[in-house]
């Protein structure tokens, strides 16, 4: 069930009527019915990953507070991550290992064929096992107490809103609102309406109109050389914000009518003036995982130079890995990692602008260029193999000698002229507008705090907006497929 159908536009308003209509202590039933309903849309049978998850790191959480006994201790947290992380790695991992091994062997004239499975990829598999392994971690650490009914935690695994993509919530967040007694407050659910819209702004008008063009030039991109490779590079570089945080404003905005408030994910990315504050701009729950429960725990920057240099590549390829089983992932990650090192050689990390500071032309100009080194590494995310990110690479400056004929080559390639490239263009000014507001303003709170004239003359715009812009194509959200 997409957030971007009809089946959801249905069930959405079903959920939310049941739930203010009956008394507390059954709203928990309620959601986790919901959440498993919404979840076994895709697959029935897949549901039965999350429940093995939710079992195992249940137990493990209550098995862990029960021990004094550090070396039980340890056991009990290992067999919980060797069990959680062992169903992820069948599922996502194994066959890219057993084709990295064969691949490996054939290069040292060792003949073998690599073992497959014939596995769907459970959609969600990722958030949800990070987001029981950070709770039993937590446990284990002492931070917080092991949640003792077990249908108030299930809900808390399979929260529907973000169980497919996140954000990845932390217990300490989150558990405690499955928990209490909520009482309906109109602000917040109006609040999250307006956060949907933006959030539909972004996934229907932006990123379903630009995949059109990313996907035919990555798809077979070796057809295509020049300005038009460069153009799908910085178009999948804002497919994949709205995609992404077009998803997290929803998730987000659908919590808010149940008076859940999840964490935010993305703040303004793209206006970051270096890899470091891009990385605390964007996928906040997951940077924030693995600085927790990698980065720090090898060490974080409380080592010597060298060693703390190793911990960032060592925790930015892990995050690669985790996004996809390709090597095009871990090279993404490690490109990354490699860039906030050399920022930090150099002296070149300053603190972030407070809100609302004046940004003068270097601060442009260094947003500008992280934006250009961010596009160049998205090439690794978005290429199908390695040899087609090492093509584009080496062929996006083809004919540049001619720009004449560069320019209208693109226009060929992408079928996109003049008027289309407005319109695409006025897509794109309306999300940077929105977001360097942003930087200084909570900009939906701001807009409802004008006269009802005003407000409500942007709310009718922007939907009107978004129906007679959005994409004739459905489609799943990318990070679906991690």
């Amino acid at each position: 069930m997409l957030f971007n159908s009809l089946s959801y536009a249905i069930f959405l308003p079903i959920v939310f009527a049941l739930y203010w209509l009956l008394p507390h202590r059954h709203r928990w039933w309620l959601l986790l019915a919901a959440s498993y309903y919404f979840y076994m849309s895709w697959n029935v049978r897949y549901v039965a990953l999350i429940l093995f998850t939710t079992v195992i790191s249940y137990a493990s959480a209550i098995l862990l507070e029960r021990t004094d006994a550090p070396r039980q201790k340890r056991l009990i947290l290992t067999a919980a991550l060797v069990s959680c992380f062992g169903v992820l790695f069948v599922f996502k991992y194994f066959n890219f290992v057993s084709q990295s091994i064969s691949d490996l062997c054939r290069a040292v004239s060792i003949p073998m064929h690599p073992v497959t499975l014939k596995l769907m990829l459970p959609v969600g598999i990722s958030f949800y096992t990070f987001q029981t392994l950070s709770y039993v971690i937590d446990v284990y650490r002492g931070e917080i107490r092991a949640e003792r009914h077990f249908g108030v935690y299930a809900t808390f695994v399979s929260f529907f809103p973000q169980l497919v993509a996140g954000p990845i919530e932390r217990s300490k967040n989150l558990l405690h609102q499955i928990r209490e007694e909520h009482v309906f407050d109109y602000d917040q659910a109006a609040y999250g309406m307006k956060l949907m819209t933006w959030g539909f702004f972004k996934k229907l008008v932006v990123a379903d109109n630009l995949a059109v063009y990313v996907d035919r030039i990555y798809n077979q991109i070796h057809l295509y050389q020049g300005l038009s490779l460069m153009v799908a590079t910085v178009f999948f570089a804002f497919q994949i914000y709205c995609d992404f945080s077009g998803y997290s404003d929803i998730a987000k905005g659908t919590a808010n009518l149940f008076g859940v408030k999840l964490m935010t994910n993305f703040k303004s990315p793209y206006f970051s003036t270096s890899i470091k504050e891009f990385w605390s701009r964007w996928h906040i729950s997951l940077s924030t995982w693995f600085r927790d429960y990698v980065y720090i725990p090898l060490g974080g920057n409380r080592v010597k130079k060298s060693r703390h240099y190793f911990n960032l590549v060592a925790t930015f390829l892990v995050s690669g890995l985790w996004h996809g089983a390709n090597w095009t992932f871990v090279i993404w990650g490690g490109i990354h990692g490699v860039l906030q090192v050399g920022e930090q050689a150099l002296g070149l990390v300053k603190k972030k602008p407070e809100a609302g500071e004046r940004h003068g032309l270097k601060w442009w100009l260094n947003v500008i260029g992280v934006f250009i080194i961010v596009c160049l590494a998205w090439v690794f995310f978005r290429a199908n193999t390695l040899d087609d990110a090492f093509y584009l690479l080496t062929h996006m400056f083809y004919g540049i000698g001619d720009p004449y004929l560069y320019a209208v080559q693109a226009c060929v390639d992408m079928n996109i002229w003049i008027g289309r490239a407005a319109v695409l263009a006025l897509y794109l000014v309306i999300l940077m507008a929105y977001d360097y507001a942003s930087l200084g303003r909570d900009v939906i709170a701001w807009v409802g705090s004008r006269r009802a004239a005003v407000r409500y003359l942007v709310y009718f715009g922007l939907v009107t907006f978004i129906i007679f812009n959005r994409s004739i194509t459905e489609s799943a959200f990318i990070y679906f497929q991690f």
